[in-house]
């Protein structure tokens, strides 16, 4: 079972970095003002639901699997995000 725990957090942490690549490459476009800000925008915010399901998801897997240590590393990432979509959620 840990196996599959692992393999799964490798991949989703492989996929988040993967976001993270694209989210800087598509604001430093925005800087270089090869794109615009309302299409920087409609292209970013589609996949901010997804960062957030794929960090809380790695970090409940680990806290059901009692692997606290890496738990706690995950924890202020994913409450942040959490905060972050919640601070969305009101000004809207």
């Amino acid at each position: 079972m840990e196996a599959v725990v692992f393999v799964f957090s490798l991949l989703d942490c492989c996929a988040l970095i993967f976001l993270s690549v694209y989210f800087i490459i598509t604001l430093s476009d925005l800087e270089c003002d090869y794109i615009n800000a309302r299409s920087c925008c409609s292209k970013l915010n589609k996949w901010v639901i997804p960062e957030l399901i794929g960090h809380t998801v790695v970090t409940v897997l680990m806290l059901v699997s009692l692997h606290w240590f890496i738990f706690l590393l995950n924890l202020p990432v994913a409450t942040w995000n959490v905060y972050r979509m919640i601070l969305a959620l009101i000004n809207d």
